[in-house]
Formats: structure tokens, sequence, C-alpha cells
């Protein structure tokens, strides 16, 4: 027997003791901040379903970014409210739309911040689906057109790279949509524009309230038929290794905290900067909690985005960001 000459509670014995073989550590640098940028102004917006989560306007959106850039973090992920919607998603890729607009703004105020810029068609879509719509008409059934659709995301990212992106970040899970991305960047003149490919999204519930921040619901059926299945691990590597294939720079898996197995495995497996999305619902089910006093908020917050950091994940996209970011400073005196 080993006990009592093991005694692991030795090292747990002070502060100072924990702190020094602490193996995981947080700092402000691993977040990523999402934002949702609407037209008008003075338009600051919070979002119901997400308390302190906002839509704002490009005025607002300054303010915004100073506070984010004072608090230290590096990066911030765009997504937006488009002033107008069509089948095509055709907002998607107007270099005159608010994306674009808020991407060229940011450089300009913040340029030593990274922007990352969300690919998607869906919150620009009248339907709602990250792609384009086909009706069959011997079956009257809607199907998502993938290689159609990587024409249009190729033209987003295009657009979005011109206005000034850092990082391109395609969500829609279209098959080949990286290769696709990456070739259409190169050929634009954008080879040293990185791509953080989501590269493993189930489909789950947990995206709901950024289905209302974002106004993506899907008008019919669900997204099933391109975002993996909850209940698969093994088609996580076949999609991470396409991806790597392809020329992803990075590699997420989305969401985190219900998939952190998933996050692990891909640590293992691929030696590229792994990003983990702490999700929409994941966030509001913690407001939720904290609001009702049933929970400490801040404890609560740190340890699930150190689980993470745990887990494997290299950044974390958070919508968090800002308050850890401020408990990490106060904790540092």
């Amino acid at each position: 027997m080993t006990f009592p000459i093991t005694r692991n509670r030795r090292l747990r014995r002070s502060a100072a003791l924990r702190s020094m073989v602490r193996e995981h550590t947080l700092q402000v640098e691993d977040f990523i901040y999402p934002i949702f940028v609407t037209h008008g102004e003075g338009v600051r917006e919070e979002i119901p379903s997400m308390p302190g989560v906002y839509h704002l306007s490009l005025d607002q959106l300054k303010l915004e970014i100073q506070e984010v850039v004072e608090l230290g973090i590096k990066s911030v992920l765009i997504f937006g409210v488009p002033a107008y919607k069509d089948a095509q998603g055709s907002s998607a890729y107007d270099d005159e739309e608010i994306v674009q607009q808020a991407i060229a703004a940011i450089k300009q105020w913040a340029p030593e911040l990274v922007v990352i810029a969300d690919t998607c068609l869906c919150q620009f879509t009248d339907h709602g689906h990250c792609g384009v719509v086909h009706v069959e008409e011997a079956t009257g059934i809607a199907q998502i057109d993938n290689d159609q659709s990587l024409q249009l995301l190729v033209k987003t990212a295009v657009s979005q790279a011109r206005a000034g992106a850092d990082i391109i970040a395609p969500s829609n899970m279209m098959d080949g949509f990286v290769a696709a991305i990456r070739q259409g960047l190169d050929e634009a003149g954008f080879a040293d524009i990185a791509i953080m490919s989501y590269s493993v999204k189930y489909a789950s519930a947990f995206y709901g309230p950024f289905r209302d921040a974002a106004h993506s619901t899907p008008q019919f059926g669900d997204r099933k038929t391109y975002q993996m299945d909850p209940a698969n691990s093994l088609e996580a590597l076949r999609e991470a290794d396409s991806d790597v294939a392809e020329g992803a720079d990075f590699l997420m898996v989305k969401p985190a905290l219900a998939y952190l197995d998933i996050v692990r495995t891909l640590k293992e497996q691929f030696d590229l900067p792994l990003v983990a999305y702490n999700v929409s619902a994941e966030y509001s089910m913690v407001k939720a909690a904290a609001a009702n006093g049933w929970i400490n908020e801040q404890a609560v917050v740190l340890e699930t985005l150190l689980g993470m950091k745990r887990a494997g994940a290299s950044l974390i996209i958070t919508y968090h960001a800002k308050d850890a970011a401020k408990w990490l400073k106060d904790s540092e005196g």
C-alpha cells in the first residue's frame, strides 16, 4: 500500500501551492468575442434570450470595440442582420452590406484587432437555410444544393476578405467548403487570409438564442441533412480530416459544452489550433440561473471555460468574453 507515504492533498494545502502546480489556465487571449451588427443609428438592442448581448449599429459598435480592446480581447467574430434577404442570400456577398461595413470600420478603429467573419448564408436567405434551396418537382421536397451553395459562399468569403477580414470562418457545413473557399481566396489575391473552419458542427438544440439574434431560424424543415448527428463521434474525425486536407488553418467544434469529448478527440488527432464555440444556449442557461440566484455566475463561467481549455481548446468563442476578461483582470489584482 502507498498510503500514507503518498498524500495527494499535500499540493493542495494553500492557494500558492495550488497555483504552482496548476496544469491549465485561462487568459484573455484565449477568447473570441461574437458581435451582432445591424443597420441604423443609435441601435443598442438587447437580445431577449441572450441578456448582455446586443444588436449594434455601427456607431454603437465603435463603443463596443473600444471596450473590447481595453479589456485585452484580441479577436472578434462578426455576424450581421442585413437590410434585405432573398433566396440566394445575396446580401451576404454585397460589398456594401452591414457585415462588410462593420469589418472595414473595425479595422480602421482597431487595426491590431483580429477580425473573423462568419461565412454562411443562413442570416441572409429568406428561407433561413445555409445554402441554395431547390424543390424537387417529383416529390416537392426541398433540398440544399451543395455545389451551387459553394459558389455563393466563395463570393461571400472574398467580399469579406476584401472588406478587411483577417480570418474567414465558414460555418455552413457544405461538403468541400474549405477547398472551395481556399481556392477562391487565393485566386482573388487573398492567399494570406486564414480559414477557421466550423469543421465539426452538430445539429444541436443549443442554437436557439443565436437564431433569435441572427434572425436565422429555418422557415421550413431543419438542418439535419448538412449539420452532424449529435450521436456521432467518428464522423467528427472524417469531417475534420477533410478540412485539414482541403487547407483549413483552424478547426472548430460547435457546440462545446456537450461535446468536450469531441474537442479532446480532435486535439489528440490533429495539430492545428482548435477552437471551441461556447454557444448561445450554453450562455443563456448560465445567465438565467444566475439571474435567479441559483449559481455563482463568475465561478460557473470560469470553470466552464477552463474545462474547454482542459479538454484541448486553443481558443474559445464565447459571449462571456467581456465578463470573463474583467474577472481575470480583477483576479490579477
